[in-house]
């Protein structure tokens, strides 16, 4: 892989490779895009076989959160962090200290969060080298555990498509069928419950599909049925990759509305859904909850102000159709495109100049 070649091909930054042989940290950071503001994405820890496959997903992840930060109305941009090692071995209080310092170093043009591999424990020791770390312990300030808020960002997402496809955004007596019922999902059927959907449910944890029957009274479904069951939406709330050749057949839902990363397996079974008439809200969009309450963080937190931020999700997704629907394409790419406009406005007002020859911002 050539490195330049590529971050030039999708305008990358900065990629930061930082090493510390004491703490054996191996780990990357990816600046993408810092047009809104300091990049704001989480640090992964994982086991990657070789080195170039840690960096081809710190390089598609940090430019994930670009079009997730910019999508959300943030004043952020977007970067990622990966570190190289297995989370149930190779952790220590020195490896993340270590990190931290880089982070610093940064001197703010990149904020860390918790992500695959990483805990609240662990931004506590990286928050010893540095403040430019956001869902540390709620006693240095922090937001807590986002799932609750992720949860009602994707219920309000699920609301405006809900309107698209049934000309009323009330979700009492649509039936949803939700993959998966952990953290996020779970907080999700409460929203649904309390208006008065019916619920379908799977889970490869026969606990968590346990707890939704005995709490929302939910009918539960083998991991395998519950693409083909009877119901109005599909909300994906597991895995990525599960819009495939698969189970798009098997689909009988008008809307699909989730909180699961990457649902598209590829960006053609997007077209494919959207040739067949189903709603799709984005999942960069929808899902956006949860970076929007750490980001609030970065003003001293306030959770009511938080809400108030992910309730605007509603909004942003009928944007999504709207655009979907003037520039005749499929919402993930009017998602992007949505991004993207954002972007550029901004960008090109920084880039420009005052009369007296002053910069007033340029990368």
């Amino acid at each position: 892989m050539n490195i330049f070649d590529y971050m030039q091909k999708y305008d990358y930054e900065q990629l930061v490779f930082c090493q510390d042989e004491n703490s054996g940290l191996k780990a990357i950071i990816c600046i993408h895009d810092t047009t809104l503001g300091p990049a704001l994405g989480g640090t992964r820890m994982w086991p990657y076989k070789t080195e170039e496959e840690a960096i081809i997903d710190v390089l598609r992840l940090g430019r994930g959160m670009t079009y997730k930060n910019a999508a959300a109305g943030l004043n952020i941009g977007g970067g990622k962090a990966v570190i190289i090692g297995d989370p149930r071995q190779h952790k220590s209080e020195e490896l993340f200290r270590a990190f931290g310092r880089y982070i610093q170093g940064l001197n703010g043009r990149y904020i860390t969060a918790e992500d695959v591999g990483t805990t609240v424990a662990d931004m506590d020791m990286i928050h010893l080298e540095t403040d430019y770390v956001t869902g540390v312990s709620p006693a240095f300030g922090s937001s807590g555990n986002p799932s609750p808020v992720t949860a009602y960002g994707v219920y309000r997402g699920m609301k405006a498509s809900a309107k698209l496809a049934f000309g009323s955004d009330s979700l009492s007596g649509r039936v949803v069928a939700v993959q998966g019922v952990g953290n996020v999902a779970y907080n999700l059927c409460r929203h649904l419950h309390e208006e008065g959907a019916h619920l379908i449910v799977t889970d490869i944890n026969e606990e968590n599909v346990n707890r939704a029957v005995n709490d929302f009274g939910a009918k539960a479904v083998g991991v395998n049925d519950i693409f083909g069951v009877e119901c109005d939406i599909f909300s994906p709330c597991a895995l990525g990759a599960i819009i495939n050749d698969d189970t798009i057949p098997l689909l009988k839902a008008k809307v699909i509305a989730g909180a699961a990363n990457n649902q598209l397996k590829e960006e053609r079974h997007g077209d494919q859904i959207h040739e067949m008439g189903l709603i799709y809200a984005p999942d960069y969009v929808i899902n956006a909850g949860g970076v929007i309450n750490v980001a609030d963080e970065l003003q001293g937190y306030n959770r009511e102000r938080a809400l108030k931020k992910v309730e605007t999700i509603y909004d942003t997704i009928l944007k999504v159709y709207e655009i979907a629907e003037r520039d005749g394409m499929p919402s993930y790419k009017a998602a992007d495109r949505m991004a993207e406009e954002r972007i550029a406005s901004v960008g090109k007002s920084r880039n420009t100049f005052l009369q007296n020859g002053k910069t007033v911002y340029h990368r």
